[in-house]
């Protein structure tokens, strides 16, 4: 799918993802980027679309993410705008899990490089999925984040990608409802009071 902006297509997932299943970098920062400009969101910090995270850190996170809900027939949790939901709590209701964010996806990056000398988002889709296997089972080497263990920081990525993905697009997941639409759910959902026909009272 190419979602498009006047006359210049926007990259999306599709885009963004080689035929191995890995992250393109270049591809993957310019989707963010014009996908926060189609949003009207501000640059974070270093001319990036992202308040909180590296751009290194949102790569890794993406491609995590996407192991947890992939893309099928339906997009999956890096079309969805899964990490622009956790980068925008992270500086807000989630501003305590910060240290833990930057710890974890660090520690896994660097046990990547050790284990298969690439960054998480550089491996093929099975390497990924058997790293996460260790990651949720604690059976990462060396030390990982001070704060939690592997299995706790893999547990709340996976809360955390849920509710990017199934939550109100207005906190800055769930890219035009996907995952509303794809449950069937109305969309916009309504809010507010529900409205009475007072004549059939």
């Amino acid at each position: 799918m190419i979602v498009v902006t006047e006359d210049r297509p926007i990259p999306t997932y599709n885009t963004v993802v080689a035929r191995d299943g890995r992250f393109d970098r270049r591809a993957f920062l310019q989707a963010a980027l014009a996908a926060a400009a189609a949003a009207g969101l501000g640059c974070g910090r270093n001319g990036t679309p992202w308040r909180f995270f590296t751009v290194e850190e949102a790569r890794t996170l993406a491609a995590i993410s996407e192991q947890i809900i992939p893309a099928d027939h339906d997009h999956g949790a890096a079309w969805a705008g899964v990490v622009n939901y956790i980068d925008r709590q992270l500086c807000g209701a989630h501003s305590r899990f910060q240290d833990v964010y930057q710890q974890g996806i660090a520690a896994i990056d660097a046990n990547c490089r050790s284990r298969y000398s690439a960054t998480f988002a550089d491996l093929d889709s099975e390497r990924q999925i058997d790293f996460l296997h260790r990651l949720e089972s604690n059976q990462v080497d060396g030390d990982f984040a001070k704060q939690v263990s592997p299995a706790e920081f893999f547990g709340l990525v996976v809360d955390h990608t849920m509710q990017g993905f199934y939550g109100d697009p207005r906190h800055g997941g769930n890219r035009d409802g996907i995952s509303w639409k794809m449950l069937g759910l109305p969309y916009p959902p309504i809010r507010g009071r529900q409205k009475f026909d007072l004549t059939k009272l």
